[in-house]
């Protein structure tokens, strides 16, 4: 990513543990990730989601990669 160009992916982790009523320490056991890297991505701060990993998060939260996460319209 260019560095003038603006991160605008959102992600909608936190609203789909809420209507599951799940915590996220149980969603990262359920995936399989640590719960620091679980956050990291929860707060929009990875760089990158393997595929495994959005294919696990979709499964135990039966949902599509499009119920977590969006892009942000460019500020102009």
């Amino acid at each position: 990513m260019p560095p003038d160009e603006e991160h605008r992916v959102e992600v909608h982790i936190d609203k789909l543990l809420a209507a599951r009523g799940m915590t996220l320490t149980e969603l990262a056991d359920r995936v399989g990730l640590t719960l620091a890297n679980l956050s990291i991505l929860k707060n929009g701060r990875a760089r990158a989601v393997r595929f495994s990993t959005l294919s696990a998060l979709c499964t135990v939260l039966d949902c599509q990669p499009g119920d977590l996460f969006t892009v942000r319209e460019p500020h102009c």
